[in-house]
């Protein structure tokens, strides 16, 4: 509803105050997000990451996490990447959360802010925020298993406050998580953009979700991978096998029936068939 909009009550019709207006919900606004342009999502990257979060704890005020990431930005001393580290990982107290690595807060930005514990990618995310908001471009480095932060031609790991790393540390770091045996080429440490690294956060919580058996964290994860548009019908078609072993069938027979159409023939009639056999559930 744009502001000020004119709402007709029986004959009459009045305007609603900016401030009585419905806001969006938090699904609707990260939809709105990721199926935008990537340098909008880039630019709004902290409310992005901040949704996720406001799915998994009712009530999470984004704007005021936002506002936080500008007060961690006010106590860094000058517009260098060294004072960003100094201020975050030393003043501030972030930190790797080494200890509880797969704890599920460490993938939720408020999370990560108040409590100052993440891991690579969150810690990342907060890193890149305030360096922006004090001048500098820095980017994200997806590499598998480990995610970096690129300053220039300079590689950092925020998890471990910022550490510069040499190729050959990143190369360490890669095998101590797919085996020394795993291929390494440096094609591995190129930038990641926005849409990715929003990608990456919500692959994480699948894998967390899904070891953890939390069904219920787990459905509304899959619900905002599938507005991601990079999402493939299988994906997508995940989430309706976790609303079915919820009990909530007829929600999981309409995800199925929407994707139908986008399918080829074998696969759309697979999908409308399952369909068909969820709503037969509720009889």
């Amino acid at each position: 509803m744009a502001k000020g909009a004119r709402v007709t009550i029986g004959p009459y019709a009045t305007r609603v105050p900016p401030e009585q207006e419905p806001k969006p919900s938090a699904t609707s606004r990260f939809a709105e997000l990721v199926t935008g342009p990537a340098e909008a999502l880039a630019a709004r990257l902290d409310e992005a990451v901040l949704l996720i979060a406001a799915h998994a704890r009712e009530g999470v005020d984004v704007a005021s996490y936002v506002a936080a990431l500008d007060e961690l930005a006010k106590g860094v001393e000058d517009a260098s990447t060294d004072a960003v580290v100094s201020q975050l990982f030393g003043a501030d107290g972030f930190r790797g959360n080494v200890e509880e690595y797969y704890d599920p807060r460490n993938s939720y930005l408020d999370q990560v802010i108040d409590r100052r514990l993440g891991i690579p990618i969150t810690l990342a995310v907060v890193m890149m925020e305030v360096a922006k908001r004090v001048g500098i471009e820095l980017e994200g480095v997806g590499m598998p298993g480990h995610f970096l932060v690129r300053d220039g031609a300079a590689l950092r790991d925020p998890f471990e406050g910022g550490r510069t790393l040499t190729i050959d540390e990143c190369e360490a770091r890669f095998h101590a998580v797919h085996g020394p045996d795993a291929p390494f080429h440096p094609s591995l440490l190129e930038v990641a953009d926005a849409p990715s690294i929003v990608a990456r956060i919500l692959a994480n919580l699948r894998q967390v979700h899904l070891s953890r058996r939390d069904s219920n964290s787990l459905e509304w994860v899959l619900r905002l991978r599938g507005l991601l548009p990079a999402a493939t019908i299988e994906e997508r078609a995940e989430r309706a096998g976790v609303l079915a072993a919820l009990g909530r069938f007829d929600e999981a027979a309409d995800v199925l029936d929407a994707l139908a159409p986008e399918a080829g023939d074998d696969r759309e009639r697979q999908l409308l068939g399952k369909a068909r056999q969820l709503r037969a559930r509720l009889n």
